[in-house]
């Protein structure tokens, strides 16, 4: 039996990792990641950098990524909950400007792979969140973009709670919106 179960999202590359959990009274065990076992399910990435940030309630980090060094990102939360999500930015893609959320939280220790291509974020659920992930690439903030984390032309339904403040960086309240993005990525074979 593999060590994951790795759930397709309907939007290609873009996956839900599932760990086996071995718990009993002490506590639990669990491989984060494996390359043989994300190869054999056509994840066949290799990791140069792994990143952790600490956010409290209703920070809202996103939808970010690198123009010409893209990162794939497994990203999980190992205190606390997020909505993260992921909007497809392939040209080609039949999936083009789509997004797909999933919740990720201590308690349920998915994980999320966030393919090269994709603009990625995330919001705070819980008091505070612990996220970590690892990239393919290394970060390079001369090669940032941004897609707006509210754009209607996308759609993204944010769990906001009432009451709830959106918590943005002087950076993400300045994106792009989808209609006014020239995306520097394709679908591949799509040239």
């Amino acid at each position: 039996m593999g060590k994951f179960k790795f759930i397709e999202t309907g939007i290609q590359g873009l996956t839900i990792v599932e760990p086996t959990v071995f718990g009993d009274h002490r506590g639990y065990f669990m491989e984060t990641y494996n390359y043989n076992e994300f190869a054999e399910a056509g994840l066949d990435m290799v990791f140069v950098q792994d990143n952790q940030s600490k956010s409290k309630k209703g920070v809202l980090r996103g939808l970010h990524y690198q123009k010409n060094n893209p990162q794939g990102k497994l990203v999980r939360v190992v205190r606390g909950e997020v909505f993260d999500v992921a909007v497809d930015l392939r040209v080609g893609s039949q999936t083009y400007g789509k997004w797909y959320g999933v919740l990720l939280s201590e308690e349920n220790k998915r994980q999320f792979y966030v393919p090269e291509g994709f603009a990625h974020g995330f919001l705070v659920m819980t008091d505070t969140a612990e996220f970590v992930y690892k990239c393919t690439r290394f970060y390079d903030p001369s090669d940032e973009g941004g897609l707006m984390w509210n754009d209607p032309d996308v759609g993204v339904e944010w769990p906001i709670e009432e009451g709830m403040e959106i918590l943005l960086s002087e950076k993400d309240q300045k994106n792009t919106a989808l209609k006014d993005l020239q995306s520097p990525f394709t679908m591949p074979g799509n040239k």
